[in-house]
């Protein structure tokens, strides 16, 4: 038998580096996320770049191994459903939905195989129809539950700990949100009965009514008010927390109320939860299935106190509730 020559022996060691190298610099996958939000690109930065910075700590770079697809509802829940359709158009690999149940559902008639990540917030997803249960979530769609309905009872027990006054509490809430609707309707008469308050719900529908419902309000004087949660409401918690300071009115609402000069807030931790998004896309890219994946409750809380608006409507908060602020506002 005829050995191989020299020549012979070159040219197939150079083929099979060759073969190596163009392997090795085959271009790597570059996965396309959806990132879909309930409100507006110039107040979303700040939950946008805490997933992004989580995702990078997981070893995914946004222009190197991914990209990131937005889409802003601006606070229009009639685009949920347009938005999760130009998504599903541009055939991205997962759908981050940073609204609520509403747009989680929007997401689902878009797509019945792109998984969807929710980002907390909106009712609980059971009840909404969104998932099959907690533990097994069945269909496409897993993430975070914050609990932000759930957590209307606390919200009004921390109220009544600050205030020891308190009495009536106005609540306004927006009945064309179904979140909104149970915060008001099932959660909060529970509370407000273990608790001897009287709440007394006020209907904001569209942005018009604010006017109307608060010079109706400013007549009955509340002792307090609560800000339920809701697309429609959290676009404006800056008018309604300048409402209660005007009327020096003790109030309670979302991260996002206090932040805007409320008196209070008690909500899952943010920063918490934007790591969870980040672990379930995470999981998803590496090939586990949505429906595998249990929906995560939220395991940390803030409860954040806002002393320079005590000071001014004049409210001394009780030290009991100051020694358990995550967070204070002076």
């Amino acid at each position: 038998m005829k050995k191989p020559g020299l020549s012979s022996i070159l040219v197939a060691t150079l083929v099979l580096v060759l073969g190596v190298a163009a392997e090795g610099q085959q271009p790597k996958k570059v996965s396309l996320i959806g990132y879909l939000s309930a409100g507006e690109q110039a107040r979303d930065n700040t939950p946008a770049e805490a997933i992004r910075l989580n995702l990078r700590e997981r070893g995914y770079i946004e222009g190197q191994n991914i990209a990131i697809e937005y889409r802003y509802a601006e606070r229009k829940p009639d685009r949920y459903a347009e938005l999760a359709a130009e998504l599903v158009r541009r055939k991205v690999d997962i759908i981050v939905a940073a609204g609520g149940s509403r747009m989680v559902l929007a997401a689902m008639k878009a797509t019945k195989t792109i998984p969807i990540i929710m980002a907390g917030g909106g009712a609980d997803p059971v009840e909404a129809g969104v998932i099959e249960s907690l533990a097994h979530p069945g269909g496409n769609v897993t993430g975070i539950t914050n609990l932000s309905v759930e957590l209307g009872g606390k919200r009004l027990e921390l109220l009544k700990d600050a205030v020891s006054k308190l009495t009536r509490v106005a609540v306004v809430y927006d009945p064309t949100s179904p979140s909104s609707s149970r915060e008001v309707k099932d959660v909060l008469p529970d509370a407000a009965r273990a608790l001897k308050l009287t709440i007394q719900p006020w209907e904001i529908r569209t942005a018009a009514d604010f006017e109307k419902v608060f010079s109706l309000m400013s007549k009955q004087r509340p002792d307090g008010l609560y800000a339920a949660t809701s697309t429609q409401l959290n676009a404006n918690v800056k008018r309604i927390a300048d409402f209660a300071l005007k009327s020096r009115v003790p109030s309670v609402g979302i991260r996002q109320y206090v932040d805007a000069g409320g008196l209070m807030s008690y909500t899952a931790d943010q920063e918490d939860s934007y790591r969870r998004v980040a672990y379930f896309v995470d999981r998803i890219l590496k090939g586990a299935k949505p429906a595998d994946l249990p929906v995560e409750q939220p395991m940390k809380f803030e409860l954040i106190i806002n002393l320079k608006t005590a000071k001014q409507i004049g409210v001394t908060i009780q030290p009991i509730v100051l020694m358990r602020a995550t967070r204070v506002i002076k």
